[in-house]
């Protein structure tokens, strides 16, 4: 067994991931693929690396959902209906993830990824379906059908915080007619009551390495504000495929790992 690092490198490694990790969550989701595998490098164990990466990064996505706010302009009745799904969703999935054993999550993480990954590169194919078979119906989808996928969505969100932003943004573009940018600033609310909500219910559960989340949580709430006024600056299309590529990459290197 070897000996951990020093707290300073683990500080130094964990605070810039979190910053990595808030802005990519702000632009287009899956901040955590770079964030929960930098803890797991550092040395904590899966289970914790993730509830602490759950915890640090709640700050991150306030950030961005403020530095988005004029997005949500128009959406209260969005926001009346998919906050408390996500919050719920989050809350389930926290409770899953606190019991699962060590072994089981670590063997679910490249498949959770590879899923996500999945969901976001046939996002634009399957939205443009949804689009044509709402116009050959004559009318747009209730808002009411994004609330179970938002609540499914959560739930994966509290189980495992890696592409929560990419999963959450797909089902909203499935079900909901509007421009990317103001799905992206819905996703961002949604994104947080789900993550504050698996992180308030955390805070008691004695998996949180409370040093290095101070650390994150500050480098989450720069990259976070950070990426959050980038918004709408960066080509959907060239984020969508980071991302994909990204979550491939990870999702393999936790293949070979396990």
């Amino acid at each position: 067994m070897t000996d951990p690092l020093p707290f300073g490198i683990q500080a130094t490694v964990a605070f810039l991931a979190a910053i990595a990790a808030g802005g990519i969550n702000a632009l287009a989701g899956g901040g955590s693929l770079i964030s929960f595998p930098a803890l797991t490098a550092i040395g904590l164990p899966a289970v914790m690396a993730n509830i602490t990466n759950t915890v640090a990064l709640a700050p991150g996505y306030l950030g961005a959902t403020v530095a988005q706010r004029q997005d949500l302009q128009g959406q209260q009745r969005r926001l009346w209906l998919l906050l408390p799904a996500g919050a719920a969703g989050g809350l389930v999935g926290g409770l899953l993830l606190l019991h699962t054993g060590e072994r089981l999550f670590t063997q679910l993480v490249p498949f959770l990824i590879l899923f996500a990954s999945g969901l976001l590169a046939v996002q634009e194919p399957v939205r443009r379906w949804v689009q044509r078979r709402s116009e050959r119906h004559g009318r747009r989808p209730s808002e009411l059908w994004a609330v179970p996928p938002v609540f499914l969505a959560a739930i994966y969100g509290g189980f495992f915080g890696g592409g929560l932003s990419v999963i959450v943004l797909a089902v909203l573009a499935l079900s909901l007619d509007d421009t990317l940018t103001r799905l992206n600033g819905l996703k961002q609310a949604v994104a947080f009551a789900t993550n504050l909500t698996a992180a308030a219910f955390f805070l008691f559960s004695g998996q949180v390495a409370w040093a290095l989340a101070a650390v994150m949580a500050i480098g989450a709430i720069l990259g976070g504000a950070l990426g959050g006024r980038l918004a709408g600056r960066i080509q959907p299309a060239t984020l969508r495929t980071l991302v994909v590529v990204v979550g491939v990459l990870v999702a393999l290197l936790y293949f070979l790992k396990t």
